[in-house]
């Protein structure tokens, strides 16, 4: 059966909602990850999720565990509307001729990875710098042997200031440095979480017409999301570590994606892939829950029937 007849501007209005409450709710958790993704052996500041966060605050307040957050409040929108209601969009075009098979929900998501990753990747390169200043400052109070002679301390810059730098000294490629690796990550996330959570949300439906309960499709979100985040969290290390644009004297720096596979092996060893898996599963898993309960209670929907018609 065919999925029903969809609205883009209520699925923009949607994802948007969705994606602004979800980062507000788990940003500090994605601070974390991304602070334990970017430290490598020998420059080990944080054993946890709990001692990253508990570190954090100390040194840097309770804000400090937002840093970055505005770059994703504001990219957030266009990101997550883009890709729910591209997925939407062509999971509605490859069900014209038919049933939706599993082979077209795959192929559904694998157009709204493709799609995202236009706002995602300059969002990511931003965000990365901004959580992970924190990190560096720490080093060089607590680890100056890890600090380069000479190296002057300065004030992390903002997401405007890093924003002209990169595009004064590298033109838009600056922003979207470690495209490749995003593609390799948010494409397979999406193969696996859009069929996986239509599934699971079928199951629980009442009746085959209707929509499922709202706390099915919460946990069927849930339940996808970290799925898809612990399955892709390898080459999410890999983007985290080609975006990072400062890092310690004593951390390796990479040429590329095949250049950071084969150091992180040979230095770090294959366990360096799954750094931050829990924390991304915990992330992505009520990011995606919330997400899902927004769009199937139809909040877009619901504001855009307070416009007035238009007439024919």
């Amino acid at each position: 059966m065919a999925d029903k007849q969809i609205s883009l501007p209520a699925k923009l209005i949607n994802g948007g909602i969705a994606g602004l409450i979800g980062v507000t709710c788990v940003f500090p958790i994605d601070l974390a990850k991304t602070r334990l993704q970017n430290q490598q052996n020998g420059s080990r500041l944080y054993t946890s999720m709990s001692d990253c966060l508990i570190k954090t605050i100390r040194s840097e307040g309770y804000f400090g565990m937002y840093r970055g957050a505005a770059v994703n409040l504001t990219l957030v929108t266009p990101e997550k509307a883009i890709k729910l209601a591209a997925n939407d969009f062509f999971r509605h075009h490859l069900s014209k001729d038919g049933k939706l098979t599993l082979f077209k929900e795959m192929l559904a998501g694998c157009g709204a990875g493709t799609c995202q990753v236009i706002v995602t990747t300059p969002m990511e390169m931003l965000k990365i710098q901004l959580q992970d200043a924190g990190r560096l400052a720490a080093q060089r109070k607590l680890m100056p042997e890890t600090v380069a002679a000479g190296t002057v301390e300065t004030k992390s810059p903002t997401a405007m200031q890093l924003t002209r730098q990169l595009l004064r000294e590298k033109g838009i490629a600056g922003l979207y440095k470690g495209l490749g690796a995003t593609l390799l990550r948010d494409v397979p996330f999406s193969i696996i979480y859009f069929p996986l959570f239509a599934n699971l949300n079928n199951l629980g439906k009442k009746d085959v017409e209707g929509p499922a309960p709202f706390y099915v499709s919460f946990v069927s979100g849930c339940v996808a999301g970290s799925t898809a985040a612990v399955a892709v969290n390898p080459v999410d290390v890999i983007k985290t570590r080609l975006q990072s644009l400062n890092r310690a004297s004593t951390e390796d720096t990479y040429s590329g994606v095949t250049d950071c596979i084969r150091k992180i092996l040979r230095n770090e060893g294959p366990a360096a892939f799954l750094k931050g898996a829990y924390c991304r599963a915990l992330v992505i898993a009520p990011l995606f829950g919330i997400a899902q309960v927004v769009y199937f209670l139809g909040v877009g929907e619901f504001i855009l029937s307070f416009l007035p018609k238009r007439s024919n």
